[in-house]
């Protein structure tokens, strides 16, 4: 029988399964299985043609006992209440899991940002500020980019909030950029984090990375520096990363027998992840199905697209070569895919582990921000480093003395985290 696929669901289940393992008290599951405070609004906006549009949005916070709600804004035409939901409770164990003192949160908006305008995104952020300015800040809640949306996008927010509020407040939110109060290496926190998860994974399994091959899905900001850390700091190949065509509304995989140059891919892909198709074949690159990624004879697999694309069917064509996946994307698991990855095996470093580097990064930006003085590239990628090291460390030690599957450890670490700080305040 298969598991839920709304993620809102799969959140829950995950955080049940854990909470029975700790024998949680239901006052304190109660405040845990949902989120603290949502927001649903609608966002009227003029677009380049004269006519009125509104795009309905929402932001979540799940759970600020450790410190300010943290997450990303995204923009996605199938975005969801339960999504975000999701999300924003993955954020509240990931800021728990990584050690940083932020609680959980997201936002959405439901809108195909490559339909509209430059000028049509900048009024669309800034509705959704005008609307939420009360609600969010550096002591409350701190936005940032992610699917669909960009630095840009982040730094026409916190213009509009420091305009509303009356004083330059670029802490409100982070991922902005550089220049514009922004910190070095946030760019490719996230999938550097990701391979330095990958790194200790390999040493804790004896692997020697320089002989090892990945096949990456995405194509997005994670996917390109988590393809380029694997070949540039690890030293072993990619043999394939997949994208979505927002041309032709289709996935397709990118191969090639030799290892592919993510640095090629990416100056043939556009800000939307979409990859040249004519241009890579020119190349060399072979086209495939967009499923194709999950089905190679590789060492690591690291979905790093959207959640729910490992799921009880399409796990059962992953390689038996395959020792690691490294979950880049949030949630992109299903239960009864976990189930099948426990059986065969293989090594999961769960999401809110393995992508935790751009919300470390994000609250060393906000670090810089409260501190009017910034750090160099190498000293935030060298902290990232340790802080990431750390944590999977953590859960790795829990894992091995409960005798119990990754995810379920970085669960415990994380849960444990929160459920202290709620008793340290006297919520519970």
């Amino acid at each position: 029988m298969s598991g839920p696929t709304n993620a809102f669901e799969i959140a829950q289940q995950q955080f049940d399964r854990v909470a029975d393992q700790l024998e949680l008290d239901d006052q304190v599951r109660e405040q845990l299985r949902w989120p603290a405070r949502e927001f649903h609004f609608r966002i009227p906006v003029r677009m380049d043609n004269g006519v009125i549009r509104v795009f309905e949005a929402f932001r979540v916070q799940h759970n600020d006992a450790r410190g300010p709600n943290k997450g990303g804004l995204r923009f996605h035409p199938a975005e969801t209440v339960d999504t975000v939901r999701a999300l924003a409770m993955w954020m509240t164990w990931k800021c728990a899991v990584a050690n940083i003192p932020l609680g959980g949160g997201k936002g959405g908006v439901i809108v195909d940002p490559s339909t509209l305008s430059d000028g049509e995104k900048e009024r669309l952020v800034r509705g959704f500020m005008r609307v939420m300015w009360r609600n969010v800040g550096p002591r409350q809640d701190v936005p940032a980019p992610d699917v669909g949306t960009t630095p840009q996008m982040m730094g026409w927010m916190m213009d509009e909030y420091s305009r509303i509020t009356g004083q330059y407040t670029p802490g409100v939110i982070t991922g902005k950029p550089l220049g514009g109060g922004g910190s070095e290496g946030r760019t490719e926190a996230t999938g550097f984090g990701v391979i330095y998860t990958v790194r200790e994974a390999m040493k804790h399994l004896g692997i020697d990375p320089k002989t090892t091959t990945a096949s990456l899905q995405g194509f997005g900001n994670v996917s390109q520096y988590a393809a380029l850390g694997f070949i540039e700091h690890l030293g072993g190949k990619v043999l394939c990363v997949s994208c979505w065509d927002r041309n032709d509304r289709t996935s397709y995989t990118f191969s090639k027998e030799d290892g592919i140059d993510p640095r090629f891919l990416m100056s043939i892909t556009d800000q939307y992840g979409t990859i040249d198709k004519e241009k890579a074949k020119a190349a060399g690159y072979q086209i495939e199905d967009g499923g194709a990624w999950i089905t190679k004879d590789v060492d690591v697999l690291i979905p790093a697209a959207l959640e729910g694309q490992v799921t009880g069917e399409s796990v059962k064509l992953i390689s038996p070569k395959v020792r690691i996946l490294a979950e880049a994307a949030n949630g992109p698991t299903t239960p009864d895919a976990d189930e099948i990855l426990k059986q065969r095996g293989i090594f999961v470093i769960p999401d809110f582990l393995c992508n935790s580097g751009g919300v470390t990064v994000s609250y060393f930006e906000g670090v810089q921000n409260d501190q009017n003085f910034y750090w160099s590239r190498e000293e935030v990628l060298k902290k990232l480093d340790e802080n990431m090291t750390t944590a999977f460390g953590s859960v790795l030690d829990m894992s091995l003395k409960k005798s119990v599957y990754m995810r379920d450890a970085a669960y415990m670490v994380a849960i444990d985290k929160v459920v202290r700080a709620m008793k340290l305040r006297g919520w519970i």
